[in-house]
C-alpha cells in the first residue's frame, strides 16, 4: 500500500513552528500568573488593611454608627483576599503586558512596535486614572448622596462587603475603561479605521452616548451620572485633539519593505 501521509518538509515546519508558538505561549502565560500569584502572596498579609483603604470611601460617608456588614459565614474571609487579588493584578499588570508583548513582537514589524509600545503603555496609565477618578472623587460624591438621601426615609444603610466589592468593582471597570477613550479614538484614526473628520461630525450622538452609558452603569442620581458623562465627553475631545498629531497609516507596500525582527 502507498503512505498517504504527507513529507511535505514545509507542512512539517509549519507544524513544528505552530507546536513552537504553543509551547511559547503556555510559558509566556506561566511566567505572567506566576508574577501575579507572587505580588498577591507579598500582600496577603496586609489584606485586612487594603481592603479597610478599599472600603474607605463609604466608611466616611456613612452617618454616625454605620457600619459595614457580612451576610456570608466566608464573606469575611474570602472578600478582602479578592480585593488583595485585585490589587495585586493591578502591580503586576506591567509584567502581564511585557510577557503579551514579547509572544506578538516577532511577528509585529518595527513601524507597529514604535506605535504599540506607547499605546499599551498609555493604556495602563489611563486605566489608573480611571480607578483613582472613581475612588477619590465618584465614591466620596455618590456614597454621600445616597447616605443623606436615606436619612428622612429612617432607613439605615448598612451595606453588605460582598455588595459593595461588587459595586466597586464595575464603577472601577466603568471609568477604567472610559479613560481609555483617547486611546481608541487615536487608534482608530492611526489605522483607517474612521477619519478624523468622521468622528468630529458623529460628535452630538457621542454625547448622547455618554450620558446613555453613564445613566446604565452609575448609580440612579443625576450627579453620579454627569461624573462619569463630562469625562467620557471630555476624554473623547482630548482624542480627537491629539489624534491630529498622529501620522497617516503606512501603505500595505511600506509594510512589506520592512524587515521583520527576529
Amino acid at each position: 500500500m502507498s503512505d498517504n501521509r504527507s513529507n511535505d518538509p514545509q507542512d512539517e515546519s509549519q507544524q513544528e513552528t505552530f507546536i513552537s508558538h504553543l509551547v511559547e505561549l503556555r510559558e509566556r502565560l506561566v511566567k505572567a500568573v506566576a508574577g501575579v500569584i507572587l505580588v498577591f502572596v507579598g500582600l496577603v498579609y496586609w489584606a485586612p488593611v487594603i481592603f479597610n483603604l478599599f472600603a474607605r470611601p463609604l466608611m466616611d460617608a456613612l452617618p454616625k454608627g454605620g457600619r459595614m456588614i457580612v451576610t456570608d459565614v466566608t464573606g469575611s474571609f474570602f472578600v478582602p483576599m479578592k480585593v488583595t487579588l485585585l490589587v495585586a493584578f493591578l502591580i503586576a499588570l506591567p509584567w502581564v503586558l511585557y510577557q503579551v508583548w514579547q509572544f506578538v513582537a516577532p511577528g509585529l514589524y518595527q513601524h507597529e512596535k514604535r506605535l504599540i509600545v506607547p499605546l499599551v503603555s498609555s493604556s495602563y496609565v489611563l486605566f489608573l486614572c480611571g480607578v483613582a477618578f472613581a475612588y477619590f472623587l465618584v465614591f466620596p460624591t455618590v456614597f454621600h448622596f445616597m447616605a443623606h438621601y436615606n436619612a428622612p426615609l429612617g432607613a439605615d444603610m448598612s451595606t453588605d462587603i460582598d455588595k459593595y466589592l461588587s459595586f466597586a468593582m464595575t464603577t472601577f471597570l466603568a471609568f477604567g475603561i472610559t479613560f481609555e477613550v483617547p486611546v481608541v479614538v487615536i487608534v482608530l484614526v492611526r489605522f483607517g479605521v474612521v477619519e478624523l473628520e468622521k468622528l468630529k461630525q458623529i460628535r452630538p450622538y457621542v454625547i448622547v452616548g455618554a450620558f446613555i452609558v453613564a445613566a446604565v452603569v452609575t448609580p440612579p442620581d443625576v450627579l453620579s451620572q454627569l461624573l462619569l458623562a463630562v469625562p467620557l465627553i471630555a476624554l473623547y475631545e482630548l482624542g480627537l485633539l491629539m489624534a491630529r498629531f498622529v501620522g497617516r497609516p503606512e501603505t500595505s507596500a511600506d509594510a512589506a519593505g520592512e524587515t521583520q525582527a527576529d
